[in-house]
């Protein structure tokens, strides 16, 4: 196996990726809201249409623009609709979510139809091809460092969420666990609410474009829920599903350089396989996890002895 700079960008990349999408990752997994990040990667569509529309040019930063509104409007319509009453959040972001993919196909289709849509691109991104978008170059020593764009967009994006997750700590956990104590607390809990939507879609759009669908899915919900089973606190929770998004970015990428040979498979795709290795993850976890995993809660159910094991008292 030969590794490449070009390796160590790719693992850099879906590391920032991992790491900017735990931070808010950990908040939806808390308030049972983790396909929210499913809902608003499906629901950018629109929004990159119509930016292409209004604009005619294909600039990143107009398409993050309209993606990002959008992606905020997902979660002002699906708390909208679920405050109506008799329908559920699920039923509600399912509606969102694919009328606005579907109106983002029309648009396209109608009115943009020579804008590339790789379907390929959708789910899994390009983030191999993310080395050749260089944002920046510097000297150190004798040896010229090329910083991908990629690089810099998502570590932006994760450093803005630390610093949201930093400042807002507690009013994020206390309107996490129970929005009513939050109001009485004097927490603007509906604000809490949408800034850590605008967390969720600024994120979701800045992965979206480089790792896919499938990734920032799995990266916002299963490090978070990995870290679930681990610790019960909050602060350790949020630092653990870093390490393991992390973690997982970089064995992700090892394994799609490993395993596809060994198999006889011409290759696969990293990004697909980053998020094949939080699966793995959780799973370890969910068997192994010291207090909520499924051995020690095996072992400490054995460990319960009946009320009526040992002998029968005597008359």
């Amino acid at each position: 196996m030969t590794w490449f700079v070009d390796d160590t960008w790719i693992v850099i990349i879906g590391a920032l990726t991992a790491i900017a999408c735990a931070l808010p990752g950990c908040f939806l997994v808390l308030r049972q809201m983790s396909m929210m990040g499913d809902a608003i990667s499906h629901a950018v569509l629109p929004g990159l249409a119509i930016a292409f529309l209004v604009t005619g040019e294909r600039a990143s930063f107009t398409m993050f623009i309209g993606a990002a509104v959008v992606g905020v409007l997902t979660a002002v319509f699906t708390q909208w609709i679920s405050s109506l009453g008799k329908v559920d959040r699920g039923a509600s972001m399912g509606i969102v979510f694919t009328t606005l993919f579907a109106l983002g196909l029309l648009l396209i289709v109608q009115a943009a139809d020579h804008v590339d849509l790789d379907p390929g691109c959708v789910l899994y991104g390009a983030i191999e091809m993310t080395t050749l978008d260089v944002a920046w170059e510097f000297q150190l020593g004798e040896t010229w460092i090329e910083v991908p764009r990629a690089a810099m967009v998502l570590g932006s994006v994760a450093l803005f969420n630390l610093i949201i997750v930093v400042a807002f700590f507690k009013e994020l956990k206390i309107s996490a666990f129970d929005p009513e104590l939050a109001t009485t607390q004097g927490i603007n809990a509906n604000f809490m609410h949408y800034l850590l939507m605008t967390q969720v879609a600024v994120t979701t759009v800045a992965a979206f474009e480089v790792v896919g669908s499938i990734i920032v899915i799995a990266m916002l919900v299963t490090p978070a829920a990995t870290a679930h089973l681990l610790t019960d606190r909050l602060g350790l929770m949020l630092l653990l599903s870093a390490i393991i998004g992390a973690l997982a970015a970089g064995l992700g990428h090892l394994l799609a350089i490993v395993i596809p040979p060994l198999i006889g498979f011409d290759g696969t795709t990293t990004s697909g396989m980053m998020a094949v290795t939080t699966g793995l993850l959780f799973v370890l976890a969910w068997l192994f996890a010291p207090r909520y995993g499924w051995i020690s809660r095996l072992v400490s159910r054995k460990d319960v002895k009946s009320p009526f094991s040992g002998p029968l008292p005597s008359d």
